[in-house]
């Protein structure tokens, strides 16, 4: 009857997590605070639903799917190197290890005794959970109050990716560290160099195999096999394998379905198609929904018989360290708008209620502490939005967006999400015909900061025109010479129903800045897009929202 009594528990939790994720979201609440409200109802209050052995391993599962997505979506490895100088990266370290010795103080008995009775591993878990930022919470309120691609918007969107890194790591060096060793185990300087390392070797060996090895093994399979969703099916079963090759790497499975994401969030565009719709939709209505059910499952009322300092040193005592070490960063290091920075780094999201309960699991936080801190998260998720409003709200606005070159690389990612080709195709532009000569399409066609030119031919698509190709065509031949001979024929497209993201991903695989636009059924060529244009429109949008 176990199987049984796992199946109407799952089936219970997902049914009552998505019928109130639809009621809450009337009344403006995060989709996250309705599935754990699912558990809290269908567990401590009412006792229809148990955890058991056997739902574990499906919400087991969901936490691997989980922390793959985070790695997925807000871990920017590319943001994080191309930040790594100068004073933004400093503020953010200091952010982060200040707060980290603050929270420190709180989580081992060295300075505030509260006789949580951890280890020094389990203690600087939980002081890096405490100073996490949340890159996907302030990436939303940037977009709400159109200010992503303000000099200000990017320089907090920054800071936080560069703080949520570094705390992640000491977190996965932490959990690694506790079950490696287990409880009770102090730290030495060779026992950390040693898991440091794997750590490296590992990531440096997940990236290389992520985003090197199997794209074209992904890629040669659909040429032979011709297999529906082969690529959801391979990635998924990867990321299993990957998992379990962190455990024999002697790190902790989480923490290698994080990296495993990070990696594969630069995959080209036909594999990441294929897979992001299954993924996100496996994840979505089953995976995620049931795994914060779980968290709301494991709350209880035991915080209440918490010692009253113990309660408040452990909500008030981080906070108040985290704001102080944010905000004394960014004067330091003379950022502009330290008020804001510092806001923007105090957001916390999902990622913290994950963290705990692997800690939760894992032994390392009692039941008390646990729902304790996971009340406190949520009180995060819904008041720091507000706050890093407030502090954006105070800083007049700028007309300076800032240069493309200072863009991290995940920033259009969140700028463009939900964007489609057509929200930004113009249809009655002209394009220049391929009958031309080079001399005419120079004289007549070209316009700043374009480099790339769709051509046709009476109507229909011939190719792309490219400025930095026409330079190794003597000027004495442009006249004699037509546009038809310095073309190039076999260019990408995009449907008018694609992501402009995926639009944007075509264009930089293909070293392009334009792109035809086609009709996916007829293939009837209907207008182009350029990323110029692209980031602009999408600017002028989220600026329109947030007034």
């Amino acid at each position: 009857m176990g199987i049984h009594d796992a199946l109407f528990s799952i089936g219970l939790l997902i049914i009552v997590a998505k019928l109130l994720e639809g009621v809450f979201k009337r009344f403006g609440l995060n989709s996250i605070v309705a599935y754990a409200t699912t558990g809290v109802l269908l567990g401590p209050a009412t006792g229809l639903v148990e955890p058991d052995a056997e739902m574990e391993i499906v919400l087991s599962i969901g936490i691997l799917v989980f922390f793959f997505l985070i790695g997925l979506d807000e871990l920017d490895i590319r943001g994080f190197l191309s930040a790594i100088r100068g004073r933004l990266f400093l503020a953010s370290l200091l952010s982060v290890v200040i707060s980290l010795v603050v929270a420190l103080a709180v989580t081992t008995d060295a300075v505030i005794d509260l006789h949580l009775d951890l280890s020094f591993a389990e203690a600087l878990g939980l002081a890096g959970v405490l100073s996490l930022s949340s890159l996907g919470v302030v990436a939303k309120v940037l977009i709400d109050e159109g200010r992503l691609r303000e000099p200000v918007g990017v320089q907090i969107f920054t800071a936080v990716i560069i703080a949520e890194l570094i705390a992640l790591f000491v977190v996965g060096f932490a959990i690694s560290e506790h079950f490696a060793t287990g409880d009770g185990h102090e730290l030495d300087l060779a026992s950390v160099s040693w898991l440091v390392g794997q750590i490296v070797a590992f990531s440096v060996v997940t990236w290389f195999v992520s985003t090197l090895v199997l794209p074209r093994i992904i890629f040669l399979l659909h040429r032979v096999l011709q297999v529906p969703q082969l690529s959801f099916g391979l990635l998924l079963g990867g990321l299993f394998l990957v998992v379990v090759g962190a455990e024999h790497a002697g790190l902790h499975g989480s923490l290698g379905a994080l990296l495993f994401g990070a990696a594969l969030a630069a995959l080209p565009y036909q594999v990441r198609r294929d897979i992001m719709p299954g993924m996100r939709g496996t994840a979505e209505g089953f995976f995620v929904p049931l795994f914060f059910a779980a968290a709301g499952l494991n709350l209880s009322f035991d915080f209440l018989d918490l010692p009253l300092k113990t309660v408040l040193v452990l909500t008030l005592v981080p906070f108040a360290g985290k704001f102080a070490a944010t905000l004394l960063s960014a004067y330091v290091t003379r950022l502009e708008a330290p008020l804001a920075t510092a806001a923007g780094l105090m957001a916390k999201g999902v990622a913290e209620i994950a963290l705990l309960l692997v800690l939760f699991h894992s032994g390392a936080i009692e039941g008390g502490v646990f729902s304790l801190l996971v009340l406190l998260m949520f009180a995060y998720i819904l008041l720091t939005p507000l706050g890093i409003s407030a502090a954006l709200r105070r800083i007049e606005r700028s007309e300076v967006v800032a240069p493309s070159g200072e863009l991290p690389p995940s920033l259009g990612r969140f700028a463009l999400d939900g964007v489609r080709v057509r929200d930004v195709l113009d249809r009655s532009r002209i394009h220049p015909d391929q009958s031309l000569t080079v001399a005419s399409f120079a004289q007549s066609w070209l316009l700043p900061d374009h480099h790339d030119y769709v051509v046709t031919a009476g109507g229909r698509l011939a190719g792309i025109v490219s400025l930095r190709m026409l330079r190794y065509l003597p000027p004495s031949e442009w006249e004699d010479t037509r546009l038809e001979r310095v073309l190039r024929s076999d260019v990408p497209s995009a449907g008018a129903d694609d992501p402009v993201e995926d639009a944007l991903q075509q264009m930089t695989e293909s070293s392009l800045t334009i792109l035809p636009v086609t009709d996916r059924e007829t293939g009837e060529f209907i207008g182009s897009i350029s990323s110029h244009e692209i980031l602009e429109m999408v600017l002028a949008a989220v600026q329109g929202r947030g007034r």
